[in-house]
C-alpha cells in the first residue's frame, strides 16, 4: 500500500510513501525496546542537549519546515512559522526544566523514607493529527523523550512528509537512533502496535471515534492512555464589549489555521443588546477574508486540508 502527500491548494501530489508492513513494523519495535535500555539511562543533561539542539535547527530551518506545512496540508505559510517557532520554544522549555518537573519528590510517611520517583515508562506510540503537523507532535515528543522515554509516531495519513521531517530534525540533533521513529502505517495496524508488549502508553489527539477505538485497545491491553478529543469551544460576546477589538478576535478565534483547530471558537454566545450589531460587523469581516495561496503574504484563509473535509463540511452546511 501507499501512503500520498497531496497539496491541498491544488490537489497535485507531492510524494507517494511506501507503507510499511508487518515486517517493517516489526522492527521499529525491536528497535524502540533495544533504544530505550540506553537512553533512559541517559542523564537529563544529555537528553537536554538533544533538545536544544533540535531547537536550534528548527528555529535555522524554519523556512524550510514552514514550507512542508504549507505544502502539505495548506496551513498559511505566516502561521507555519509560527508554528515552528513554537515548537522550538517546546524543545527549550522542557529541556530547561524537565529535570525540574521529574525531581523526587519526599512524602512524610511512617518508613524511614519514602518518596514519590518518576521514572521512564519505555516506548510511548503517539497518534497525532494533521491540523498542528509539527507543534503536535513536539509537544507531546519533548517531555516524553526527556522523560527518558522512546517514542513511535503514527502520524496523519496526509502529512506523511512533515512525520518525515521532524523525526530528521531530532536525528540531526543527535537523538539516538530508535529512540524516535515516524512509522508510515496505516490505521488499521494502529491496535496490533497499541497490543505489543514493546509498547507501554498510548497518545492521541484527534476525533471521538478514533478516541473510543484507541481506548478501547489501550483498556484491553491494560496500557496507560492519554487522548484529547477536541471541544465545542463558546466566544462569549457581554454588552460592554469594544466589538471592533471582538470582532477582530471573533475572525480570529473561528478562522485561525482556516477553522481546523480543536480550541477554535464553535459557539457565539452574544447578548442581545448588541447581538445584530456584532452579526453584521462580523459577517462584513468574514467576507473580506481572501482566499488563496497559503504561500502569499496577501491570502488571509487557506485551503481546507483534505477533500473529503471539505465535502463533509458542505454536506452539512446545505442540509442546514
Amino acid at each position: 500500500m501507499t501512503m500520498s502527500s497531496v497539496n491541498p491548494a491544488n490537489g497535485s501530489i507531492i510524494h507517494v510513501f511506501d507503507t510499511w508492513d508487518h515486517g517493517r513494523i516489526e522492527k521499529a519495535l525491536a528497535l524502540a525496546e533495544r533504544s530505550f535500555a540506553a537512553w533512559s539511562v541517559q542523564g537529563f543533561e544529555r537528553r537536554a542537549a538533544c533538545l536544544h539542539k533540535a531547537a536550534d535547527l528548527l528555529h535555522h530551518r524554519r523556512e524550510h519546515y514552514a514550507g512542508i506545512i504549507t505544502l502539505e496540508m495548506g496551513k498559511l505559510h505566516r502561521e507555519a512559522l509560527a508554528e515552528i517557532d513554537k515548537c522550538a520554544w517546546g524543545c527549550e522549555y522542557y529541556a530547561d526544566n524537565a529535570a525540574l518537573f521529574l525531581a523526587d519528590e519526599p512524602v512524610e510517611t511512617e518508613a524511614a523514607k519514602s518518596a514519590i520517583v518518576y521514572q521512564p515508562l519505555g516506548c510511548v506510540l503517539a497518534i497525532m493529527p494533521w491540523n498542528f503537523p509539527f507543534w503536535q507532535v513536539f509537544r507531546f515528543a519533548a517531555p516524553a523523550l526527556m522523560a527518558g522515554n522512546t517514542v513511535l509516531l503514527k502520524h496523519a495519513s496526509n502529512v506523511p512528509h512533515c512525520a518525515q521531517a521532524i523525526e530528521e530534525v531530532l536525528r540531526d540533533a543527535g537523538v539516538p537512533e530508535g529512540v524516535f521513529q515516524s512509522m508510515l502505517v496505516t490505521a488499521d495496524k494502529v491496535e496490533a502496535v497499541i497490543a505489543d508488549r514493546r509498547v507501554s502508553a498510548v497518545t492521541l489527539t484527534g476525533s471521538d471515534a478514533a478516541g473510543r477505538a484507541v481506548a478501547a485497545a489501550a483498556g484491553t491491553h491494560l496500557k496507560k492512555a492519554v487522548l484529547e478529543l477536541g471541544g465545542s469551544d463558546a466566544f462569549v460576546v457581554l454588552e460592554d464589549a469594544d466589538l471592533d477589538r471582538t470582532v477582530e478576535q471573533a475572525v480570529v478565534a473561528r478562522f485561525q489555521n482556516a477553522g481546523q483547530s480543536c480550541i477554535a471558537a464553535k459557539r457565539f454566545i452574544v447578548v442581545d443588546a448588541i447581538a445584530d450589531r456584532f452579526v453584521a460587523r462580523f459577517r462584513d469581516a468574514v467576507q473580506a477574508l481572501r482566499h488563496g495561496d497559503p504561500m502569499n503574504e496577501a491570502t488571509t484563509i487557506g485551503p481546507l486540508a483534505r477533500v473529503d473535509l471539505r465535502d463533509a463540511l458542505h454536506e452539512q452546511v446545505s442540509a442546514s
